[in-house]
């Protein structure tokens, strides 16, 4: 891997100019998103091309528990090949010594795509598209929040203390006063973001007590999802400089609003760059209603990976900031499929259903196969939905068993994703929530101990 530097990015470069690179992270996203893989001195990096790392990695819980997931083969967890893609090379910059992280792309011991990697899952749907002669874009929303440290479990999560010495207040929405509370956290969410080559497109102060939302420029899917991957670590990073926790749990807090991946998607047609959802004379096109159908149609099967945890499903609250239907609007951030104000050649469509606890490769590829499948079935959605869609019915799985239960019955969704991925992510997920039922909450303890 003679001179590997001269291929990575920019940003990347001018970080390790004049120094002396120590050290190489070399990681894979895992099915709850997680940064796994190894580290090693950059001297031992350059004298190889390829890494290995077993498969069970994606048979893991996010308890650290293992679901029964290898197949008909048994558990033998044989080596997958990593191999790294230098254009994903970024600084670690909260590191004492030079580290750059690479993400690695996953195969199979004869060269094929690992189907379990959900990078490979959202390159498989971006394929889809690719196959159509159409070239999806993207452009996600984070949102999380900044809390106090916590290290009992047993304790509610509280928000962090601000520079004035008062715990971050609620309900403050674009509050610049807000996001100055905690400056020195968001200055160097900056700074670290600068060093990997990141453009932040907007940061603003959301609906919860430290909640912030981070809005990212419009790109290519796979692109941007690394970006989310690295940017839930810089933000943790940042966070723990300071003493507080920056975490992304889709409800972290009771009471207040949760944390969404509000997803934003387009589609252009390759051949011409045209945005197909517009129009030569800049009206909205049957495509366009398709793409909408599609979500309308497949989202609620595709809602574990949107909404991957028990906690997430208490972000879907009625009147408190997530959809719970699956009408599309307006500009109408009561609904759950919304079309911002654009110009016809900017013009889009927003999923707001997805936490922010999913994993970004994951809920990206599930949101945009929904689309395909309309774009597939060439039907119209329901009539447009005007007022508080909050007045309409619950169309949402309220649990993630009912979730799961829609998933397992989505045979065209899970074809496109990959039969062999969905098929493990179900069981994973069946099991996690297995881990979930054995635990005994607080709530549980107060008012069913002595009462019933």
């Amino acid at each position: 891997m003679a001179d590997w530097t001269a291929q990575i990015p920019p940003a990347a470069q001018d970080y390790l100019e004049g120094q002396r690179l120590d050290e190489v992270e070399c990681i894979i996203a895992d099915l709850s998103g997680i940064a796994r893989g190894k580290a090693m001195p950059a001297s031992k990096f350059a004298q190889q091309t390829r890494f290995y790392l077993p498969d069970s990695i994606f048979f893991q819980t996010i308890a650290g528990g293992w679901a029964e997931a290898a197949g008909e083969a048994g558990f033998t967890e044989p080596d997958m090949v990593l191999v790294p893609d230098f254009s994903t090379t970024t600084a670690a910059p909260w590191t004492s010594d030079y580290t750059v992280q690479v993400i690695h792309d996953a195969q199979t011991g004869d060269g094929a795509p690992m189907p379990l990697s959900p990078r490979n899952v959202l390159k498989r749907i971006v394929g889809a598209y690719e196959a159509r002669g159409l070239q999806p874009v993207v452009a996600p929303e984070m949102e999380f929040f900044l809390v106090a440290r916590n290290l009992d479990p047993a304790q509610p999560i509280l928000p962090m203390m601000g520079r004035s010495g008062r715990p971050a207040a609620a309900r403050q929405a674009y509050s610049m006063s807000a996001v100055d509370e905690y400056g020195p956290v968001i200055d160097d969410i900056y700074d670290f973001a600068e060093a990997q080559g990141f453009e932040i497109d907007g940061i603003t102060q959301e609906g919860g007590a430290g909640q912030v939302e981070i809005n990212l420029r419009h790109g290519d899917p796979v692109k941007l999802a690394d970006e989310v991957f690295y940017f839930k670590r810089l933000i943790r990073e940042a966070a723990l400089r300071h003493s507080c926790f920056a975490t992304f749990m889709a409800k972290p807090i009771a009471g207040e609003p949760g944390s969404a991946m509000h997803i934003h998607h387009s589609v252009l047609d390759k051949s011409t760059g045209r945005n197909i959802f517009a129009a030569e004379d800049g009206s909205e096109t049957p495509e366009f209603m398709h793409f909408i159908a599609g979500l309308q149609s497949h989202l609620p099967s595709a809602l574990p990976l949107l909404a991957p945890y028990v906690n997430s499903y208490r972000r879907y609250v009625r009147d408190h900031a997530a959809p719970i239907n699956l009408e599309w609007g307006r500009d109408n951030r009561t609904t759950s499929i919304r079309v911002p104000i654009s110009d016809p050649g900017s013009r889009r469509v927003e999923n707001r259903l997805a936490g922010m606890d999913c994993n970004p490769y994951l809920g990206i590829a599930a949101s945009l196969a929904c689309g395909l499948l309309g774009l597939e079935d060439a039907v119209q959605p329901r009539p447009i939905f005007t007022g508080d869609a909050y007045d309409a019915r619950e169309e949402i799985p309220r649990s993630m068993f009912h979730a799961l239960d829609l998933f397992a019955g989505a045979a065209r969704l899970r074809d496109l994703l990959g039969s062999e991925f969905a098929r493990v992510y179900g069981i994973v997920k069946t099991a996690e929530y297995d881990e979930f039922l054995e635990e005994i909450s607080p709530w549980e303890r107060e008012h069913l101990l002595l009462n019933v």
